[in-house]
């Protein structure tokens, strides 16, 4: 398998989680704040999509999803401009609503498919070139790439482990 199948494989992956999230969620719990924390899953489900836009963005140099598939004014986000959510304050980080999941999910699948397509044109070599010198040892496209699909994956898990939770403490919010 080739490095850049693996870094398919995971973006799938990433898809599937985004796919599992019941798309019928009341308002309520995809807008709750368990235990006071300022990551609803109506957050936790836009930065996900948004970390992956906004970086592949840079990688691609085209233009983010969030414009020109019109999310930004079609997901029914409110709160969250036109950051990735990235040093977020908590009090910003509250800000951040949905009206429904829906539209949240298609976005993160719709950024996944944009990931995928910038894979297809990619071999394995391309991984190894450094994109930020900024950093000691400098960034590959392949680091990259791993560091945004594992930041996804683990806020995805974040949003399934509160929805497993008992409903009550997930709608004891604000």
């Amino acid at each position: 398998m080739k490095a850049t199948e693996v870094l398919q494989d995971l973006t799938g992956r990433v898809r599937d989680a985004v796919g599992e999230i019941p798309r019928g969620l009341p308002t309520g719990v995809v807008n709750a704040h368990p235990s006071g924390h300022p990551n609803s899953v109506a957050w936790l489900l836009w930065h996900s999509g948004r970390e992956l836009d906004v970086q592949l963005s840079g990688l691609t140099a085209n233009e983010q999803v969030w414009t020109s598939e019109g999310y930004d004014s079609s997901s029914g986000v409110h709160g969250a401009g036109d950051s990735m959510g990235f040093g977020q304050s908590p009090a910003q980080a509250r800000e951040v609503t949905a009206a429904e999941v829906g539209p949240v999910i298609d976005y993160v699948a719709a950024v996944c498919d944009a990931v995928d397509t910038y894979l297809f044109t990619l071999g394995d070599a391309d991984l190894d070139a450094v994109i930020d010198d900024a950093w000691d040892p400098p960034v590959t496209r392949g680091v990259r790439l791993i560091s945004i699909l594992h930041d996804a994956v683990i806020h995805l898990g974040q949003a399934a482990y509160v929805l497993g939770t008992d409903s009550e403490g997930v709608e004891d919010s604000q």
